[in-house]
């Protein structure tokens, strides 16, 4: 995929999330209809978070010489911040914040940017491309899981 059209996916994402919360509006964010999965509230502070964590990364991507990114266990940030006590409608505009800062960013890279790496504690040596892709598809991925939270409540 090329980079614009990768960013224009980028730039979608928050508008996506919103459209698919407001499916589910008046039902209990909190509520773990789906037995072992996180409620709507946790899903959504787990994608802010990684939000924050991969612009991180990507910045320290442009900016650094193969920097080294470390594993962020969703499993381990849930619990440890506090998601009960975050309201959705913060979480849901810095999720949008983040990508509108970084969007400007993004679009003034050059195809050589693309290519610059970092390298994942865990997974090994990630290129600015599949950082923004991985980000990119992230929302998507767990609309699904927002969708069947929805559906079953």
């Amino acid at each position: 995929m090329q980079p614009s059209a990768l960013i224009e996916q980028y730039a979608s994402g928050s508008n996506l999330l919103a459209d698919a919360l407001r499916d589910g509006e008046g039902i209990d964010i909190d509520a773990h209809p789906v037995p072992q999965a996180w409620s709507i509230r946790e899903v959504v502070c787990h994608l802010a978070d990684a939000e924050i964590i991969y612009a991180d990364r990507i910045k320290r991507v442009l900016a650094e010489d193969n920097p080294t990114f470390f594993e962020a266990d969703p499993n381990d940030f849930i619990p440890a911040l506090h998601t009960a006590a975050r309201p959705l409608d913060a979480e849901l505009q810095l999720i949008a914040a983040v990508r509108t800062h970084m969007l400007p960013i993004l679009r003034s890279l050059s195809l050589d940017d693309f290519q610059r790496y970092g390298q994942h504690s865990l997974a090994g040596q990630m290129s600015l491309e599949t950082l923004l892709q991985r980000i990119t598809d992230h929302i998507p991925h767990h609309l699904k899981f927002i969708r069947a939270k929805i559906d079953a409540s």
